[in-house]
């Protein structure tokens, strides 16, 4: 019996912000890969590493975390004033699904420099020295994203001493603002209201902020979910029952938000919404052993993506947290202490992260204007990467 040999596929390995993911140009990718469907997804499947029964992607690219099982398509943009097309894959670790319902916000801080150097970008637009704007549609969520990316002698600058909690090492500070980040085809608040009540048979009733910005995501009070909002991933993540009842609680959300028609479509429809509790500040030891000071942060947040507690906070997430802070009345910002804010602290597993927001109320509806926040990137590696062929 003869094998075909493995085929090659020009991509790069990047970390932006707290996740990591592999990064192709869509004309790079085999012709059969280059519109969405079947094969695409098969192939980049194969590039993770999933399905994997063993939940390790040993065989493939993938970390065996949510936040390390991506992947990125940029092209030139064919939008008006926009310089590239992004499009985000959320690939399932043990399941054979990639999940495009969402963006990712940690690797948006690294598209504007992968589309830099890789000439997705006109030279133009591209100072010898200085901050280069890189204006990026988001093609999963039909958003505009502007990332300010350093460029020292024509060339990203990778290296510094922006320190973001949830990464190790230091870098360059990528600033990233989400444009009219709410869903510009229904409301923030798909029902109307900043709190509503969200009943989940045979576990119980729960206050609930559902709010449409940056990701869908349902906010709770940690407290009416028994937790007390310090939670690291070792408590949650190793308890089977704690994660079936969220992913119970987090299905219902997803059909009172209208996102979903039968709650059987949760199962293939973990990245969006997001699901987080709030607390008031509060004194904790971050995973890495940081203390970190109640009077440092407006509240606690934790959250979950793709069924797991997030080691630190998905970039998406962190602007629905924003958003939500901004307006009076919600769930995040009473926990923050209430009132108009345009910033926000709040503590995550890892640490720290500082976000901004704007939003007005205009009429009976609330707007999202702005989210913006500083993340980092790099390149890990670049080159090619092998699959076996399955063309």
């Amino acid at each position: 019996m003869s094998f075909k040999p493995q085929i090659k596929i020009p991509a790069t390995y990047m970390r932006g912000g707290t996740s990591k993911g592999v990064f192709f140009k869509l004309d790079d990718l085999p012709q059969a890969a280059q519109e969405s469907g079947e094969i695409r997804d098969q192939i980049l499947l194969r590039v993770i590493g999933s399905p994997d029964p063993y939940a390790k992607q040993t065989d493939g690219m993938g970390g065996a975390t949510s936040s390390t099982s991506k992947t990125v398509i940029l092209s030139k943009s064919s939008k008006p004033d926009h310089d590239v097309d992004y499009l985000f894959g959320q690939v399932a670790i043990d399941k054979p699904f990639i999940d495009w319902s969402g963006n990712c916000g940690n690797l948006t801080a690294a598209v504007g420099a992968f589309a830099i150097s890789n000439g997705l970008v006109s030279g133009e637009r591209i100072p010898q020295n200085g901050i280069a704007i890189v204006r990026i549609w988001q093609a999963n969520i039909g958003k505009t994203i502007v990332a300010h990316i350093p460029i020292t002698n024509g060339e990203v600058q990778e290296t510094g001493d922006f320190e973001l909690d949830g990464v190790t090492f230091p870098a360059a500070e990528v600033v990233v603002e989400f444009l009219d980040p709410a869903d510009a085809n229904a409301d923030m608040f798909p029902s109307g209201n900043l709190v509503d009540t969200l009943e989940v048979p045979d576990i119980g009733n729960f206050d609930v902020t559902m709010i449409n910005a940056g990701i869908p995501t349902l906010f709770f009070r940690a407290q009416d979910l028994g937790f007390d909002g310090t939670e690291l991933q070792e408590t949650i993540n190793g308890d089977a029952q704690i994660l079936a009842r969220m992913e119970t609680i987090r299905a219902h959300g997803a059909l009172k938000m209208g996102l979903i028609s039968t709650l059987e479509e949760a199962k293939v429809r973990q990245h969006t919404p997001k699901i987080a509790f709030v607390s008031e500040p509060q004194q904790y030891l971050a995973s890495s052993g940081k203390a970190i000071n109640e009077q440092d942060i407006d509240l606690c947040v934790r959250a979950l993506s793709m069924g797991k507690l997030h080691h630190a906070m998905m970039g998406t997430a962190a602007v629905a947290i924003a958003t939500a802070g901004a307006i009076p009345g919600t769930l995040v910002n009473q926990a923050a202490g209430g009132g108009n804010r345009t910033q926000i602290t709040f503590g995550h597993p890892s640490g720290t992260l500082k976000v901004g927001a704007e939003a007005q109320l205009q009429g009976e509806r609330w707007l999202a204007k702005k989210a913006i926040m500083s993340r980092s990137a790099r390149v890990l590696m670049e080159g090619t990467v092998r699959i076996p062929d399955i063309l």
